[in-house]
């Protein structure tokens, strides 16, 4: 595995852990389970800026995890081109 093919799965799986924690806020009683808890240590420390940052629309929809999974994806392929730029 390269250093590129490794940067980029650990981002694919950070966004879809992002996901499912999104996912497990429609369900009720789903983030006091033991995978919410765990989610949301590892999720939560990385949304807290866009949250601050982003309002809710209409005072309900939360659109910062998309923002935040958008800055992910451009920080890896950053990450991946600074890396392969000194290299």
């Amino acid at each position: 595995m390269t250093v590129d093919s490794i940067i980029f799965l650990i981002a694919r799986i950070y966004q879809y852990m992002i996901i499912v924690y999104v996912l497990l806020s429609w369900l009720p009683n789903a983030r006091e389970s033991f995978i919410g808890e765990m989610l949301g240590k590892l999720v939560e420390p990385y949304l807290a800026p866009f949250r601050r940052f982003i309002p809710p629309i209409f005072g309900m929809i939360d659109i910062s995890p998309i923002v935040a999974l958008i800055v992910l994806n451009m920080a890896s392929y950053g990450l991946v081109s600074l890396i392969g730029y000194f290299v």
